[in-house]
């Protein structure tokens, strides 16, 4: 047989398909969005994220920061860290959750930092998230 006989055997034998079950992997599967864990989620965050195509702007040392955290989120949890500084924050019950407020340490100035929020979710599941901004002086 030549090289381009049995080429088109493959090619034809690939193009009928192979009888038997397919079978597809769900990377969803495990982790489902009816999971409380899942439902703990941060939003809404003010000022809006350090972007260099969409928000490049610098925000003043000292500048006060929120954010929404969801309904199922344990609102004692709820804490902030800094450049490795815990912030104290305000946390007040809204229609969706909770609106958390802060402000930024008065040590942070002309750098780049990003604010780490971490809190509990229903079954003591721990969730994180954050969002970077750029101090001015």
């Amino acid at each position: 047989m030549s090289l381009r006989t049995i080429f088109l055997l493959v090619v034809a034998v690939m193009a009928s398909g192979m009888p038997g079950t397919v079978v597809a992997y769900d990377a969803s599967s495990n982790s489902s969005s009816t999971d409380p864990c899942n439902q703990v989620i941060f939003s809404a965050y003010t000022p809006a994220p350090f972007s260099m195509d969409n928000n490049n702007t610098e925000v003043p040392s000292k500048s006060e920061f929120s954010f929404l955290a969801s309904k199922v989120t344990s609102s004692e949890s709820i804490k902030v860290i800094i450049k490795g500084q815990k912030v104290p924050l305000t946390v007040t019950t809204v229609s969706n959750g909770y609106l958390v407020k802060g402000k930024l340490p008065d040590t942070v100035k002309s750098t780049y930092i990003r604010i780490e929020i971490f809190a509990t979710g229903p079954n003591q599941c721990d969730r994180a998230d954050g969002w970077l901004l750029k101090v001015a002086n």
